[in-house]
């Protein structure tokens, strides 16, 4: 029987998938051509739901940087947090060298570097507590500009981040300096005077990449287009390369970049989303992606032709994951991470990694059963 999991996940409407879902039971028997079919259709739907959000956040800094109120500030930080969850759905789509994160041999890459890249080192980007001088905002010496700030993304070390989603909150939040609250940076910051010209463009400059490179994924993921979905229609390794995401994000990125290293360290500086305290969202909406690449592509009931008992223990490790994960106290900072060791916070959380972690093994024990190599790309 066809299952169709689809939920509006926390605030981001996922309406769009519902169509796509429909289609592998209305068009007959489940194929790898059909979830192939599905898959490229359900990333296009999301990366341009995310692209849109990111375009309504580059409206809101553009109204709050034209009229800097404290109104207006609120309304950009909510603009953030949409964005960001809006594109936290899509991380199910990385790790097999696809538009977002590939590498070729001239030295290109996609933009995942550019959109995501944390953790962040404030002080290389602007003024932080006990240095009011530091960063690219004041160094008058670094032209803000589309390319320089491109170039300086990460050029020495990977804490030196200058862009995507993580430099634009920092720099609409500021240093999260209190367990009790997110960052609290004063809208005075961002005052029309020669003082703060260059945070100001600052602004403005990486909002407006971030923009671009989303439409980049959107032009790379649309139908009927000489793109890279297209070539991925075509690929005998697309089913490969699909359970190789969420298997990756399932085990490594997710349990293991994003929340075990955060949970061993107990450090804020290791969240993913310090600055606002919105980590929790960050882990739900990735954990909701995964979720909607396994049920809404037919991959379930494709694996349940072949191995019935473990479709089903796969659909019940995927959901008890997102229990899991709802269940997680937050702010992460405060109920998890400042918690002492052996805390009830900190057990949920790693009964969280566990059942992620069981995940990622299950998707690669699908694999087996379906003849495909799915591997954890580290």
């Amino acid at each position: 029987m066809k299952k169709t999991i689809l939920t509006l996940a926390f605030g981001v409407s996922l309406g769009v998938l519902t169509t796509v879902a429909q289609a592998t039971e209305t068009d007959g028997a489940i194929t790898v051509d059909s979830i192939t079919h599905s898959y490229t259709e359900i990333v296009y739907s999301q990366y341009d739901a995310a692209y849109n959000d990111a375009v309504k956040l580059q409206e809101a800094i553009d109204g709050f940087l034209a009229n800097p109120t404290s109104e207006a500030l609120d309304a950009a930080k909510q603009a953030w947090l949409v964005s960001r969850n809006s594109y936290g759905l899509t991380e199910a789509f990385r790790f097999y060298e696809g538009p977002i994160d590939f590498a070729d041999e001239n030295g290109n890459e996609g933009p995942e570097g550019r959109l995501n890249a944390w953790p962040l080192d404030e002080a290389y980007i602007d003024y932080v507590k006990g240095n009011e001088g530091a960063g690219l905002v004041n160094n008058a010496g670094v032209e803000i500009t589309k390319a320089s700030l491109t170039d300086k993304n990460q050029a020495d070390d990977e804490a030196e981040v200058s862009t995507g989603y993580h430099a634009i909150e920092f720099l609409l939040w500021g240093q999260d300096l209190s367990l009790e609250t997110a960052g609290a940076r004063p809208v005075s910051d961002y005052a029309k005077t020669a003082e703060n010209e260059r945070r100001r463009q600052y602004l403005k400059v990486v909002t407006d990449l971030l923009v671009d490179d989303l439409k980049f994924l959107v032009d790379e993921w649309r139908p009927g287009q000489d793109n890279y979905a297209k070539s991925f229609a075509q690929d005998e390794r697309a089913l490969s390369k699909i359970l190789t995401a969420l298997a990756t994000l399932s085990g490594f990125e997710l349990a293991s970049e994003r929340m075990a290293t955060a949970l061993d360290s107990g450090d804020q500086e290791d969240e993913h989303s310090c600055f606002s305290d919105n980590t929790h969202n960050d882990f739900i909406y990735n954990a909701q992606g995964i979720m909607n690449v396994f049920f809404n592509a037919g991959i379930y009931e494709y694996l349940e032709t072949k191995d019935h008992e473990l479709a089903e223990e796969l659909e019940h490790q995927i959901l008890d994951t997102k229990k899991l994960i709802e269940a997680l106290p937050h702010p992460v900072d405060r109920e998890i991470l400042s918690t002492p060791e052996g805390s009830e916070a900190r057990q949920k959380m790693e009964m969280a990694i566990t059942s992620l972690q069981k995940q990622a093994d299950l998707f690669k024990k699908a694999g087996t059963v379906l003849g495909i190599d799915v591997s954890i790309n580290e």
